[in-house]
């Protein structure tokens, strides 16, 4: 017997003196070192930032082109010519050189309405880009905090085992004294012994919850799996969530609402831009030219050009099969599909919002209960505890008084996490996670 209590007791000294090692660990810190090192949130702002600048880059659609080129050629040959004049004597230039200096500057401006409306297209899909950003974001806080709290569940949970251990060392050390006087039988002893080997056990086990729970915030915020921390956080919950509140925030607020809202526009734009393409173009062109040419043989010995060139085009496509036809037939349907799939997410989120509210009631009222029968369950369990002391009850009654207190205090705990869980739910469907540091590195 004092070799098992000596081993239950090195687990549990084993424990402390892990947890003394550990570094401190906020949800504040959690949630920064997340958002600075989470994969999926570096993905994303990257993608923000590509599509912002696609949209500067696609600002070279309405600006000219402008090229300038060299060219420089060089010829020796032996040439024979016969001219119309002299038929008879062939001219024989041997090894006549001829050399050639062109140099050109070309600008070209062209413009046609669909450019204009692709720009605005442009925009609005960097707008997108930059919302689905921060959609990554607040996902990411969200399942941050819920890993997080997650964990100090789990720790409260180990601080009521560990409870419940220290009461049942405390009955093998009466039953102990009991059997020894000859007040209690042997079965009590080993009843209560039994006990302890499986309350020890579930402390045990409870222990490796929390080593997998560590591993899972890790991943989360992309550190090593057996970096160890410490946390000392208390689960809290508001008080003030009101569900009209929490519908005007989500129709402000939810990234993912604006983003189909953004969609919505991107296919109406898209229709624009293929209207546009109806519409003549226009294209203005100007060079500017220097040529010279330097040759031993043929009709010119030297040539030179140096002036300007302006020209101007107008196009306007008459026919094309009606091909575009139907993509502007394809738009407008793609066009009616984003408003169906807008009305269908503006749907969704209300429904989210509800049921999570409700859900959200319902676990403060369970929370209500469970204190109140929590209480009673330690006043039951420390009544049994003095009345087992004296003898008055059995082991049985003791123990079924310490199995209801720990399940009552282990209901209790859930039931505040339960809240948490769908208060940072909410938080989410409203929009309310919001971390400006976070948004900032996006522009």
């Amino acid at each position: 017997m004092k070799k098992f209590l000596l081993f239950g007791l090195s687990v549990l000294i084993g424990f402390k003196s892990i947890a003394q090692d550990r570094e401190p660990l906020t949800f504040e810190k959690a949630v920064e070192i997340g958002l600075e090192r989470n994969f999926d949130v570096k993905i994303a702002i990257n993608e923000a930032i590509m599509a912002t600048n696609e949209r500067r880059i696609g600002n070279s659609l309405l600006l000219p082109t402008l090229d300038a080129t060299n060219v420089r050629t060089y010829r020796k040959e032996d040439t024979e010519q016969t001219f119309v004049s002299d038929p008879s004597t062939p001219r024989m230039i041997p090894g006549a050189q001829t050399r050639t200096n062109n140099y050109s500057l070309v600008a070209i401006y062209g413009f046609s309405a669909d450019a204009v409306v692709a720009l605005q297209r442009l925009g609005k899909l960097a707008e997108i880009s930059e919302l689905e950003a921060k959609v990554m974001i607040e996902n990411a806080v969200a399942a941050i905090a819920t890993s997080y709290y997650r964990l100090v569940l789990e720790q409260q949970r180990y601080n009521v085992l560990n409870t419940t251990l220290e009461l049942s060392q405390e009955r093998v050390e009466i039953a102990k004294a009991q059997y020894e006087f000859g007040r209690a039988s042997r079965r009590d002893f080993l009843a209560a012994q039994v006990d302890y080997n499986a309350d020890l056990t579930a402390l045990v086990n409870q222990e490796q919850v929390i080593q997998n729970s560590k591993i899972n915030l890790n991943e989360l915020l992309a550190i090593d799996p057996q970096r160890n921390f410490d946390i000392k956080d208390t689960i809290t919950i508001r008080e003030n969530l009101l569900l009209e509140d929490l519908m005007e925030n989500a129709y402000d607020n939810n990234k993912q609402l604006l983003v189909t809202q953004r969609l919505e526009n991107v296919a109406y734009l898209q229709l624009r831009e293929l209207q546009a393409q109806r519409l003549p173009t226009i294209t203005l062109n100007g060079a500017y030219n220097n040529n010279s040419l330097r040759s031993d043989a043929g009709f010119l010995l030297t040539n030179k050009q140096d002036g300007i060139t302006l020209g101007a085009t107008i196009g306007w496509n008459l026919f094309s099969g009606f091909s575009l036809n139907r993509r502007i037939q394809n738009a407008k349907i793609q066009m009616q599909n984003q408003r169906h799939f807008l009305d269908q997410y503006e749907i969704q989120m209300q429904s989210d919002i509800q049921r999570t509210f409700n859900t959200y009631e319902n676990s403060k009222r369970l929370l209500e209960i469970e204190q109140m029968n929590y209480e009673v369950a330690v006043e039951n369990s420390e009544i049994a505890l003095d009345r087992f002391r004296l003898g008055i009850a059995n082991y049985l009654e003791f123990r079924d008084a310490q199995v209801n207190r720990l399940q009552a205090e282990s209901r209790l705990i859930e039931s505040l996490y339960n809240i948490k869980e769908t208060e940072i739910e909410l938080m989410r469907l409203s929009g309310k996670i919001y971390f400006q540091s976070s948004y900032e590195k996006i522009h």
